[in-house]
């Protein structure tokens, strides 16, 4: 290595360099734009559906379900996070693996899912689309 190369170097390797520090710089702001996109459509995924359960919430649609309940959760995990927004009723008495709520007995929910709307009920799993259709409430 030449005197003059080894010199420029040393030089481009200072912590102080200020081309040193600009290209780092430029790297950080990549990445975190890069981060900040990532997590922007993260958040959009996960609450894809807000919109049609508050959607379901207004048009007084609620579901009962039980939370050992197999069909329940797959119903619930169609909506994802936005799920928080859906009226939802446990029937399932804590720690009794066939207990029922007296609130769901007196109403007659004797199967799960159930999907009540204002002009009846749908026992078992609805697809998105279907309960878009059933409520009047449009999907994204």
């Amino acid at each position: 290595m030449s005197e003059e190369r080894r010199r420029r170097q040393q030089q481009r390797d200072k912590p102080g360099n200020p081309e040193r520090l600009r290209k780092l710089a430029k790297i950080g702001v990549v990445v975190v734009l890069f981060a900040g996109v990532a997590a922007f459509a993260l958040y959009k995924r996960n609450h894809r559906y807000d919109d049609f359960a508050k959607c379901l919430a207004g048009k007084h649609t609620s579901m009962y379900g039980l939370y050992w309940c197999e069909h329940c959760a797959e119903q619930k995990e169609m909506f994802g996070s936005s799920f928080q927004y859906v009226p939802y009723i446990e029937c399932g008495v804590k720690g009794q693996r066939l207990g029922e709520e007296k609130s769901c007995q007196d109403k007659g929910v004797k199967l799960f899912p159930t999907w009540e709307f204002t002009d009846g009920r749908h026992q078992g799993e609805m697809s998105l689309e279907a309960l878009s259709e059933r409520s009047g409430c449009s999907l994204p």
